[in-house]
């Protein structure tokens, strides 16, 4: 069978974007389950409860799919076990790479379906997928030093609270977890409550753990 040079480009892009996905099939997940703000009423202390409200959405927060793109490098994640991301990426000025070597060469507007490999089975993909800017960085912290930047409009990419909550409750990137291709696995719950958490947190006043 004979290839034609553009055919041969394709595969060889392929084959080097499926490696994104190494790891993933394989990986341990945490749980699946996100406890609703129904099950914190029991907890009379209203402050306590705020801040048992916002562990509880960390579930989905410091899970794999939304921390590999807040990462404090210059470098994505990718996996549970969240190594450096391969191919090597770098983080460029607007967080899609440089010229030459963006996110967009590989991941497209959805996700992509490669193969039943052990390593790899779908390559990740939507219309704005990018890196969050440095100062959105959550790698290397502690819960309560998420919640308290996502708290602070300088370090949440200018958001009030009440646009914090549409952003986790409706941004149709932030839903890419819950549909993350073939061979990784969802975040735990659903948007629709993980919405309803950070509204429970925040109308108990926002406190951080």
């Amino acid at each position: 069978m004979k290839f034609t040079a553009k055919k041969n480009s394709a595969i060889l892009v392929v084959a080097i974007c499926s490696l994104m996905g190494a790891g993933d099939a394989s990986a341990q997940g945490g749980s699946t389950e996100l406890r609703p703000p129904s099950a914190f009423m029991g907890v009379s202390d209203v402050q306590a409860r705020s801040r048992a409200l916002f562990s509880e959405a960390a579930k989905v927060i410091t899970n794999p799919r939304c921390m590999n793109c807040h990462p404090a490098g210059d470098r994505p994640l990718q996996g549970n076990d969240q190594h450096l991301h391969e191919p090597n990426v770098p983080r460029g000025a607007a967080g899609i790479g440089v010229a030459g070597n963006t996110c967009q060469a590989c991941h497209t507007d959805r996700n992509f379906p490669v193969g039943d490999g052990a390593s790899y089975q779908s390559i990740p993909g939507h219309v704005r997928w990018s890196l969050e800017p440095i100062e959105m960085a959550w790698q290397g912290k502690s819960i309560g030093e998420i919640c308290a930047q996502l708290k602070d409009s300088s370090r949440n990419g200018g958001r009030s609270l009440a646009q914090l909550q549409e952003h986790f409750a409706k941004d149709d990137l932030v839903a890419w977890g819950w549909n993350p291709g073939r061979g990784r696995q969802a975040v735990p719950g659903t948007q629709s409550v993980l919405g309803e958490l950070i509204q429970g947190w925040i109308d108990t006043g926002a406190q951080c753990p």
